[in-house]
């Protein structure tokens, strides 16, 4: 799996929102893989939501929010319908893009019993002290896994 960390300036972390929409939008672009933004602050959740339906004046990006029990999703169906899903867990199946804005590895959410295997995974880490140091855990993390990893000062 490749893991790309996004290492984020001040002013991209002044628009997070902004940011996660446009990250999006280019992965949706240059994939024909579903994306599944894991989000565990609620407030973020809502206000991703929001955000990815007005992108900007002539488009939006069409997504889903999972529900907190909801681990079964059909993602070909979903794929045709919705190709971003938003929450704070993965779908047992899911195999695309993960762009993670949680303190946590994304092999935190991928149980035992699930058949779940990103492709690759999109870390965001603000320039701020708790998300320095949970971007540094998870470096590490997925570095003993033998990811490839990438970083990106944006």
């Amino acid at each position: 799996m490749k893991i790309s960390f996004y290492v984020l300036s001040e002013s991209k972390a002044q628009d997070f929102l902004g940011f996660i929409c446009q990250l999006t939008q280019t992965a949706l672009n240059k994939s024909a893989q579903s994306l599944l933004i894991l989000v565990e602050d609620k407030a973020l959740l809502s206000g991703l939501d929001t955000a990815l339906w007005a992108q900007d004046a002539t488009s939006f990006i069409p997504h889903q929010c999972l529900l907190d029990n909801q681990t079964d999703v059909d993602m070909a169906a979903s794929k045709s319908v919705t190709p971003v899903l938003l929450g704070n867990h993965m779908p047992t199946d899911f195999n695309g893009i993960v762009l993670n804005t949680t303190s946590h590895p994304v092999n935190d959410f991928m149980a035992a019993t699930s058949n779940a295997k990103p492709s690759r995974v999109l870390e965001l880490i603000k320039p701020d002290t708790a998300s320095t140091q949970a971007g540094r855990d998870k470096y590490k993390a997925y570095q003993q896994s033998g990811y490839e990893l990438t970083h990106f000062k944006v």
